[in-house]
């Protein structure tokens, strides 16, 4: 089968779309097919047979200076000017015009692909692509009305909160798109509830197919750090909860030696860094990014504890992660996370989102319990050999291809009739 998997940003490092772009494709070789992906900036790492076509934007939110002008020079045509205009209206334009870019070159390349998979672009060039001839299959991770509803609650200044709803405008193209898309993959059930409900999208047209974690996440072979917590985020983001969890750890700090290690780049003199100053634990925190995944690995295996205060995933792959590599968790209870990590007291211990006491609690009582902690890493462990397997996520996919194209093809029969 000849793939075409598009995605309009893929982070190599903590962003759930790139790791899911990498390893799907990988596997998607690995079981034969041909699989070609086209992606905007910033570019992911793939492995070896995957075809990676550049479908180059502006590149405006790239570090370190995000938010740019550019040079008149870099304006290559309307979608570019399209692109810059919104940006200068606080909206975020990169799903749409992404589509737009990558349905011209699909529409010069319809015979060079049996199906085309559309990664969370949700824009209206997804709309075209079976109108050329192609079958098209979804994915969404989860409806990002999620974090709209997340950063505006967590909003006081009125101009901030204006910039933010001109910021999250592509949700209404979203809405719309993904209310007429054929086919729908999700990674949980959690998600699947939400996308019906917020986008308004029929659960007969969603298939739940859970992710893998990959063969290099293991547990430790040296000895974990006494008092090291450690927590990942994709981004600086209230959704993330780490101001829950700077907040449960200052208090903890007043009693017992722990440090935090938190893999996430924050923005300079942002929320988490002025956080982080106020309650005075600058000493103990230390953020990590841009590590390579024997790095990240290594990182997972040191800590005692790993907590995820999220206030909303749709899968979260960084907790199945260190469940992977043996690592006790603290988790909260909301969105996907309690179908990740199963029920409460298995390998986690789950607790409400965003409150700092329950967290403070929690997180006290695993530090100070080294059975408890081995269990949980034990079945951690356990659950991830035998539910989260990318060989298993692949194989599942191709099925959703070909009942997709088989169902695209005898609708056009009938039409033609």
């Amino acid at each position: 089968m000849r793939i075409a998997l598009l995605s309009y940003r893929s982070k190599p490092h903590c962003g759930g779309q790139g790791i899911y772009l990498r390893h799907l494709s990988r596997e998607l070789i690995a079981l034969g097919h041909t699989v070609e992906v086209f992606s905007g900036q910033p570019y992911p790492e793939l492995d070896e047979g995957v075809k990676l076509t550049t479908v180059p934007s502006l590149d405006l939110y790239r570090e370190p200076d995000p938010f740019r002008v550019p040079k008149l020079k870099e304006f290559r045509d309307r979608v570019d000017v399209e692109e810059f205009l919104t940006m200068c209206v606080a909206g975020f334009p990169e799903p749409k015009t992404f589509g737009t870019r990558v349905v011209r070159l699909l529409r010069e390349r319809t015979g060079d692909f049996d199906v085309v998979q559309d990664n969370q672009v949700l824009s209206y060039g997804m709309l075209e692509i079976e109108k050329m001839g192609l079958p098209l299959v979804t994915t969404i991770h989860h409806p990002i009305t999620f974090d709209r509803r997340i950063d505006l609650s967590q909003t006081r200044n009125p101009w901030r909160k204006l910039t933010l709803s001109r910021w999250y405008g592509f949700l209404r193209m979203q809405g719309r798109v993904a209310r007429r898309a054929r086919t729908i993959i999700t990674p949980s059930e959690a998600s699947k509830r939400d996308i019906a409900k917020d986008f308004g999208v029929d659960p007969a047209r969603m298939q739940v197919i859970l992710l893998g974690v990959d063969d290099i996440f293991v547990p430790p072979a040296q000895p974990r750090v006494k008092g090291r917590i450690m927590a990942m985020a994709s981004a600086d983001a209230p959704m993330k909860g780490i101001a829950t969890l700077l907040e449960a750890f200052a208090k903890l700090r007043t009693e017992r030696e722990v440090e935090l290690i938190l893999v996430t780049q924050p923005k300079p003199g942002g929320r988490t860094e002025k956080l982080i100053d106020k309650l005075s634990i600058t000493d103990c925190v230390r953020f990590v990014h841009g590590i390579s995944d024997a790095e990240l690995v290594e990182l997972m295996g040191s800590a005692e504890v790993a907590c995820v205060p999220s206030l909303y995933e749709g899968f979260s792959l960084p907790t199945a992660e260190l469940m992977a590599c043996g690592t006790p968790l603290i988790a909260s209870r909301a969105g996907a996370i309690p179908e990740v990590v199963g029920p409460d007291g298995l390998c986690s211990d789950l607790v409400a989102p965003g409150d700092v006491g329950e967290l403070r609690s929690a997180l006290a009582a695993l530090l100070d319990d080294p059975e408890r902690r081995e269990r949980y890493g034990a079945n951690g462990r356990r659950r991830v050999e035998e539910l989260f397997s990318w060989r298993a996520v692949a194989a599942q996919v191709v099925q959703v291809y070909e009942e997709t194209i088989r169902d695209y093809h005898e609708e056009n029969a009938r039409a033609d009739r």
